[in-house]
């Protein structure tokens, strides 16, 4: 071709970026569609509030209260949940009071819409005298719809794990969900949420461990079964979790809460660390509270 026909390279160059720029403009525009189309079949039919779960678990058991604290975002606090027992943290506070043989006091700080920066927050807003045995946190999801960098949300998340383990507090993360199980987000809206959520929960666990926690991946560890099941694992909105997405949920993180606490805590009430609890004799009562 002569010289003088070829396209000069600048031209070429913003020619170029002119079909880039109207791709990603058009990408955008329809991924903002798909969103609006996800919040509209969402919506909010479950209101803003859990139910209050916070009491002692299992008082029967007798002895002094473990302190079990709830971190995070609407799934910690337990909203899709339609009884207080029902909630991740009265599943987890009674169950770990089986565990252990000890009553379980639970306390719950998570808040719905919470982001990781709002982590800060919750913990200052814990009386001044209040330690925790052990603390679970569940965050991420807002972080990925808000599309807050991966590095400044899991940057947060290490800080209030720093605090809670400096004075003493097991913590336990279980991190990012899966966001591709969400059937009421339309394509490719929900694959790109499945990613982004894999590549928070990555980043939340190498922080986590770092600083101590132990990590439960929700992705791994439940996600199959909110794909499998969706109608009985999502509740009513077909975002959060139903009665039985938070049994799955709870089933997953206990084992982990309870070794962080026998093996990594220590207790709210003396400072030291706690023992694993012996067995119950098969004859001893059970308390049913809760």
């Amino acid at each position: 071709m002569p010289r003088s026909a070829r396209t000069p390279f600048p031209v070429a160059v913003a020619a170029a970026l002119v079909v880039v720029g109207a791709v990603v403009l058009g990408t955008r525009v329809a991924l903002a569609r798909q969103a609006a189309i996800a919040r509209r079949r969402i919506g909010k039919p479950l209101g803003d509030a859990a139910p209050t779960a916070d009491r002692v678990w299992r008082a029967g058991l007798g002895g002094t209260p473990l302190e079990l604290l709830l971190l995070g975002d609407s799934i910690a606090a337990g909203l899709g949940a339609q009884h207080r027992k029902e909630t991740l943290g009265g599943r987890l506070a009674k169950g770990l009071a089986g565990e252990l043989d000890r009553p379980v006091r639970l306390r719950t700080g998570a808040v719905v819409g919470a982001e990781s920066a709002d982590l800060a927050g919750q913990i200052d807003a814990l009386p001044a005298d209040y330690r925790a045995d052990a603390a679970v946190i569940i965050v991420g999801g807002n972080d990925v719809t808000h599309r807050v960098p991966v590095a400044v949300a899991a940057a947060h998340l290490a800080e209030a794990i720093r605090r809670l383990r400096a004075v003493g507090t097991a913590v336990v993360v279980g991190t990012c969900p899966d966001l591709g199980a969400l059937r009421a987000v339309p394509q490719p809206l929900r694959s790109i949420g499945s990613r982004a959520s894999q590549q928070l929960a990555t980043a939340q666990a190498d922080r986590a461990r770092a600083e101590g926690a132990g990590v439960v991946s929700l992705r791994r560890a439940v996600g199959p079964f909110f794909r499998i099941d969706p109608d009985g694992m999502f509740s009513l909105d077909r975002f959060h979790p139903s009665a039985l997405g938070y049994r799955r949920t709870a089933e997953a993180l206990l084992p982990v809460v309870r070794d962080a606490i026998t093996h990594g805590g220590a207790d709210a009430a003396t400072g030291r660390r706690i023992p694993p609890a012996a067995p119950r004799p098969r004859s001893a009562p059970t308390a049913t509270a809760g």
